[in-house]
Parts: C-alpha cells; structure tokens; sequence
C-alpha cells in the first residue's frame, strides 16, 4: 500500500518569522493520526534556513523547496542550486509547477533537466503535470498529459521513479476554489499511472505516488485522498493555516 503523502507549497508567501511561527504551531498538534502520512513543507527560498533548523527537531515532516536551478553553480543571477538545498537537509525539491510553465516559461525539456539534477543530488521530487480549462474541454487532457509525463521523465530511471513523487493539478482549479470530482480526479490518476506504467512497467507503476493539487481543502480531503489512485495532495491556500494544513492531513487518515 503506497504512503499518502501531503506537502504544503506556500509559493510567495510566509517569511522566515512567520515560518518558525507556523512549525511551531503545527508541530503542537500533530499526533498518532498523522503517522499515516509523509508530510512535505515547501516554504519560500528565504525561509528555507529557518525552516530547516525547526524541523531537524520533528521528524515527521520533510522540507522541500519550491523550485531549483539545472545548473550547479555559474552566473545565474538568481538561482539555487542542489548543492544549496542539500546543505539545508532539503528533501524534496517541486518540480515543473504550472506557475513555472506558464508565467516563466519552463518548458518540458527545462523541467526534465532539473529532474535529473534533483535525483543526481538524491533530492526527491514533486513533478507537477496538468492541463488548462481549453485543453481539458478540447479533448486533449490525455495527449497533453502524455507528452508532459514523457518529456519530463526522460531518462530518469525505474530507481529513480522510485524517489519520484507526481502531482497532478488541473491548471483551472490551482487557486481558484474551483476542484475537480472525486471521480474526475480518480479517473486522471488512473491514466497518469497508466503512462508511468507504460515507461516504467507494472511494478513501478504501483509504487509511484502521484498527488492531487487544486484547491484541497479540509473538507474535500477525505473523499479525494480516499479514491484508490490518489496518493496525496499539493496543497497551496489551505496549507497557509497550521490548523487547516493539519485538519486536510488528519481528514485524509485512513478509516
């Protein structure tokens, strides 16, 4: 049985002050419910540090950054590299967010590339795919996401997929209260599954967790994290509270 696992990215938002508040926070009212999840902070690169030193005291959670470069060092004003989140005890890097495609232009071959260089640093990551409203109601949903799964997998190996986590947020309900059904969620994991199985056969296929993003809140959580092929949420807005990040972790536990 795959291990759900739910990461909270909190994109531009939540400094360093603000993220010692909130760890210490959460981590009070975490329990033995949560056990039956890894649970992922991704704060801002500015509060990775304090972040970083908060949570080397709770082990239940994991800390990621929300983006990183494919180069190793060199004048790229601006950017961070492996080899910096490596030195914060950075686990998980997010990888090819929608954000990062559409407002800064990363491409499937961008994204492939930073794939390789996270699992080259053993850093786990969070490989966002999804589709937009048009794309969806075109027809094109499985073809779109075909093509962003091969190109951003490309030569990554069964190991690697191993330490890969995928998640799948419908481009028209990031942020905008809008979420897809239980079933459309279900239905479009089962296909992205079908890909990883088609590139990485059956076994691996099985084992890959593959998260839903898009407006997870704690009222929707269980019936989301409750569908077979759904292995866990990339939270934004709702992740920004410590008691509805926890109340989202504690409502997708297990019966």
């Amino acid at each position: 049985m795959r291990k759900l696992i739910i990461a909270a990215n909190w994109k531009m938002n939540v400094g360093p002050k603000e993220t010692t508040d909130f760890i210490n926070s959460f981590t009070a009212l975490l329990g033995r419910k949560c056990e039956h999840t890894d649970i992922v902070l991704a704060p801002p690169f500015v509060s990775l540090p304090a972040a970083s030193e908060k949570l080397s005291e709770h082990p239940l959670v994991a800390l990621a950054a929300q983006n990183v470069s494919q180069h190793d060092s060199g004048a790229y004003t601006g950017e961070i590299s492996v080899l910096m989140l490596k030195e914060l005890f950075t686990h998980y890097v997010i990888i090819g967010h929608s954000e990062r495609r559409s407002l800064y232009g990363e491409t499937d071959e961008i994204i492939n590339a930073k794939l390789l260089k996270a699992r080259q640093a053993n850093i786990k990551p969070i490989f966002c795919i999804g589709e937009t409203l048009e794309e969806r109601e075109s027809g094109r949903l499985e073809s779109v996401l075909r093509t962003q799964i091969e190109g951003g997998l490309k030569d990554l190996t069964a190991k690697d997929m191993t330490d890969t986590v995928i998640a799948y947020e419908p481009v028209w309900a990031i942020g905008t209260g809008v979420v897809a059904t239980a079933e459309q969620a279900q239905e479009t994991h089962a296909f992205v599954r079908s890909v990883v199985k088609d590139l990485y056969g059956e076994d691996i296929a099985n084992k890959v967790r593959i998260q839903y993003g898009g407006s997870v809140k704690p009222g929707n959580a269980a019936e989301l994290m409750g569908q077979p092929d759904i292995d866990g949420a990339l939270v934004g807005g709702a992740a920004l509270d410590p008691q509805s990040f926890y109340d989202i972790i504690s409502n997708s536990a297990p019966e």
